[in-house]
């Protein structure tokens, strides 16, 4: 069992995976950044002037904070807004991948030549050595 669990963390897709986990969790980091501490404050001018992710429906009142029963819908909303705004770069990202994947397949297409043509070369080849 040992040796399987050795084998399976020395794959490369092991290896990539995990990197891409660290850094999916660092750029979440900086979207939230971006979402806090600039999209926020001004949905906050648009709501009344407090912050939108401490708005909430209080559905039961108590003596206490932890007595109180509120559907916190402003944070709801914070954490979609950091969900599309990821989408959205994700999105970004894969598509200009696309693109150059793109260019780059056609760029071997032209640099490959078709079985025909390799043929007639080595053909053309062979004659001219006669």
């Amino acid at each position: 069992m040992w040796k399987e669990f050795k084998e399976f963390i020395q794959r490369g897709n092991v290896v990539d995976m995990a990197v891409g986990l660290i850094m999916g969790m660092a750029f979440k980091a900086i979207v939230d950044s971006l979402v806090n501490d600039f999209i926020m404050p001004f949905i906050s001018l648009l709501v009344g002037g407090s912050r939108l992710a401490e708005k909430r429906i209080i559905l039961r009142a108590g003596a206490t904070p932890e007595e109180i029963v509120s559907l916190n819908y402003g944070s709801f909303i914070q954490t979609v807004l950091n969900f599309l705004i990821i989408a959205l770069v994700i999105f970004f990202m894969i598509k200009a991948m696309n693109k150059l994947r793109r260019k780059t397949e056609k760029a071997e297409a032209v640099a490959e030549p078709s079985k025909e043509e390799s043929l007639l070369t080595e053909i053309r080849d062979l004659l001219a050595k006669k």
